[in-house]
């Protein structure tokens, strides 16, 4: 995908939070994350873009001095997240997305953050969707695209993963999208190919990210071979 396609899905899927948001209204639980409402996820995705966007605006390559804002009350709080939504859609629009500032990845760009904001907001549209009754599934080619961040960004990261032994390919059924993962001595290898793994899974592009962000389970996809460990 290209800046232009993120920014429009980060557009895009941010007034649909919102509209969703809205629909459910702020005391209504959140499924996908537990113990959160919707005016905490609304509040959260607020903060997210908040940083995001003062990291990128100010091309910071620390994080020392960064503050973190106040939450509002609820009455202000949509307003906080819209505003705040076109003032990073502003600063991510203008930037060289090769520029250099802090990420917590190896991959210290404006581009890295332009794509995480894209994919950071496309899940959590979704979360608000399901809290909401809408359960909309994300846009296909950004979940695959997705599915290749998660693979060569967040896998392992989580602190309770439970060890994968042999290989896992994965394959999207509905756009292109095809990689191979591989324990390795440094956690592991992601190649994009198409090839033969110890166990496979199979399914739409929307349906695996989801599994692998575990918002869903994964007997919402095909899963052959070898049991399978969420990452």
């Amino acid at each position: 995908m290209k800046t232009a396609d993120y920014l429009a899905a980060l557009q895009r899927d941010g007034h649909a939070f919102a509209d969703s948001c809205a629909a459910a209204g702020p005391e209504m639980p959140v499924p996908s994350c537990p113990g959160w409402n919707v005016a905490d996820l609304l509040w959260h995705l607020a903060e997210v873009h908040y940083f995001w966007r003062t990291v990128v605006g100010e091309a910071r390559e620390t994080l020392d001095g960064f503050e973190q804002p106040e939450r509002p009350c609820f009455d202000d709080l949509g307003a906080f997240y819209s505003e705040g939504l076109a003032s990073t859609l502003a600063v991510l629009s203008a930037v060289d997305p090769s520029q250099a500032n802090w990420t917590w990845s190896a991959d210290q760009s404006a581009g890295f953050v332009i794509r995480r904001m894209a994919h950071e907001t496309a899940v959590h549209r979704w979360d608000a969707d399901d809290a909401a009754g809408r359960r909309a599934a994300i846009d296909a080619t950004l979940a695959s695209d997705g599915i290749d961040e998660f693979l060569v960004h967040m896998l392992g990261a989580s602190p309770d993963a439970e060890p994968m032994v042999g290989s896992v390919h994965l394959h999207c059924t509905d756009v292109p999208g095809e990689w191979t993962v591989r324990p390795s001595a440094n956690g592991f290898d992601v190649v994009r190919e198409h090839a033969k793994g110890d166990a496979a899974i199979r399914g739409s592009a929307s349906d695996i990210l989801l599994s692998l962000w575990r918002r869903t389970p994964l007997s919402t996809v095909e899963v052959v071979g070898r049991t399978v460990h969420s990452p």
